[in-house]
């Protein structure tokens, strides 16, 4: 792959990245680390949490090192609040609040046992069709397994220290954030980020600072108080607003964490992370990534990642959407409107902290036009190099590339055609037949998954009053009502459309129809007079074949509308 260093963010990063890996551990592995939380959705804006380590791995691997993207699944936080917008699910959730999101029942229905494993099972599959290549990690089972006992414990030795280095921030009064832009909707629910930060030092609790919070082996949840510890023998006492109280040693006892500001830095030294990105959320002084950067050295021997802050990313378009929190999307939605390539593309193109927005409206047809254009530079040679590394990064993996469509045809015609035919394949293997004589499309499996993409489209996100219905019988009135040049124009057209039926034919047709009605040649280059005069017989075709004044690209309709019902529809007025 030809990718400069100076242009690509990602082969940027990788450079330091294997710089600081070796720095660090030389000849080990390079670990590279996400961390998801399965509170509720998981949302397009989570997902470059992924897709950036993601990119940087891949590229890794790529050079031939070997490296793990480790995702941590944060399914150990305390149940927050009862998200909105989730079937299934009803102000009854409320009563789990504050117990671990693997201990609150999943949404009504659902064929998962928890609330955690419900969420998580959606951004699996979708990792799994992007071709995201990682190392799964429970944070209940670190925990209850005992995996993490060691550094509670030291955790806990040392609860002095970490509040003396927490107690920095709390006098600290974090200024304004200035944010890039004006925030829709989509990107205030992105920047709530994992339900782990919701920034929880453990202060505030008792007399004495501890870091770490039991789930009350009564009720379940953490509405606990640490009252006593002792080093030597691990007894720890606590108490819960539910009215149960008792001692435990520590030194067994796996039913609870640490707060959230040491466990993150915790975790870095536990699993010796190189790289990780952190939202903006975590940007401000005081935040639980620039504090964990001052406890990862001094109380657990580690080093603070590096990487970058990303950005929001937002979405156009999203009011259609109905069928994740708030009206926002997960990855699963996107996936199901474009290829995973697309997708990819995204996140590969745009540095970590620029912003994007991902399109579920008319903006898609023109994504996938640059996309097309950027694919034939590519097959030519001359795509730029920044521009080749993010296609390269957007098609494949070090491990392949991914599943793509034989035959890519323009998604604005597929979705055309979808939206005509109202996804009846016959008729659709019909008119893309038709879009190019000399090379017939014989199934439409050359056509997809592409072609399924821009049906899912237009079936769930373009609104039925835009939907196209092509017209059962022609309108006589209207057709009675032309003067003689639309008599003229209509004949014009007809005349033609046998000799001109194909994709290409006809764009050519609708076109020359007003140049050689103005008495030029069909191939004329239009004047802002001629333009006037094309729009004009354009809004006569729509309104004669769809019973409006716009609808898809003519020469894609009146290829699905068919020789015949065309000339039925327009005929009455060629006589």
């Amino acid at each position: 792959m030809a990718a400069s260093t100076e242009t690509d963010w990602v082969s940027r990063f990788a450079d330091d990245v294997i710089a600081e890996s070796e720095r660090r551990a030389p000849g080990k592995t390079v670990v590279v680390a996400s961390g998801l939380s399965p509170s509720g959705p998981i949302h397009l804006g989570n997902l470059r949490e992924v897709m950036t380590p993601h990119l940087v791995a891949d590229e890794i691997r790529r050079r031939g090192h070997q490296v793990r993207h480790l995702i941590s699944f944060d399914d150990f936080d305390r149940y927050r609040k009862v998200p909105n917008g989730v079937p299934g699910v009803d102000a009854s959730w409320a009563e789990h609040i504050g117990k671990p999101l693997t201990s609150v029942p999943a949404p009504e229905g659902s064929a998962y046992p928890n609330w955690a494993e419900h969420f998580k099972a959606q951004i699996v599959a979708s990792l799994a069709e992007l071709g995201v290549e990682y190392d799964p990690i429970s944070q209940t089972e670190q925990y209850t397994s005992g995996a993490y006992r060691e550094q509670v414990l030291h955790a806990m030795r040392h609860r002095r220290e970490i509040d003396a280095i927490l107690a920095q921030y709390r006098t600290k009064k974090a200024p304004a954030k200035q944010q890039q832009k004006p925030l829709d909707e989509a990107e205030v629910a992105a920047a709530e980020g994992s339900g782990a930060a919701a920034e929880d030092d453990g202060s505030g609790s008792g007399a004495e600072y501890y870091p770490y919070k039991p789930f009350c082996s009564e009720c379940g949840k953490d509405f606990t108080t640490v009252t006593a510890y002792d080093d030597e023998t691990t007894e720890m006492t606590y108490t819960c607003t539910c009215g149960h109280g008792e001692t435990v040693l520590l030194r067994e006892f796996d039913r609870g964490k640490l707060v959230w500001k040491v466990d993150w830095p915790m975790r870095w030294a536990y699993e010796g992370v190189v790289f990780e990105p952190s939202g903006v959320d975590h940007s401000s002084p005081g935040s639980s990534f620039q504090v964990g950067g001052q406890i990862v050295g001094p109380i657990f021997g580690g080093e603070q990642p590096i990487g970058p802050m990303y950005a929001f990313v937002g979405i156009s378009g999203m009011a259609k959407m109905s069928s994740s929190k708030g009206g926002v999307p997960v990855p699963a939605d996107a996936l199901r409107i474009m290829e995973p390539q697309i997708l990819r593309w995204l996140y590969a193109r745009r540095r970590p902290n620029q912003s994007f927005k991902i399109a579920f409206d008319q903006e898609i047809q023109r994504l996938y036009d640059e996309w097309d254009a950027l694919t034939r530079k590519v097959e030519e040679g001359t795509a730029l190099p920044a521009d080749l590394a993010a296609y390269s990064r957007a098609v494949g993996t070090a491990a392949g590339e991914l599943p793509h469509t034989p035959r890519p045809l323009p998604y604005r015609t597929l979705a055309s055609v979808a939206d005509i035919t109202a996804g009846a394949e016959q008729q659709t293997l019909r008119i893309l037949s038709e879009l190019d004589p000399e090379r017939p499309i014989a199934t439409l499996d050359e056509v997809r998954p592409r072609l399924d993409r821009a049906e899912a489209w237009i079936t769930t996100q373009v609104p039925a009053e835009q939907r196209t219905v092509v017209r059962a019988e022609p309108d006589e009135a209207r057709l009675a009502a032309l003067d003689d040049a639309g008599r003229g124009a209509l004949k014009l057209l007809l005349d033609g459309l046998a000799s001109h039926w194909s994709l290409d034919g006809l764009t050519t047709l609708v076109y020359a129809v007003p140049k050689v009605q103005a008495g030029l040649e069909p191939d004329a280059k239009p004047t802002p007079e001629l333009k006037v005069a094309q729009r004009a017989f354009f809004a006569l075709l729509y309104e004669l074949l769809v019973g409006r004044d716009t609808g898809p690209r003519l020469p894609t309709l009146l290829l699905a509308v068919g020789q015949d019902r065309v000339r039925t529809l327009l005929g009455a007025s060629a006589a």
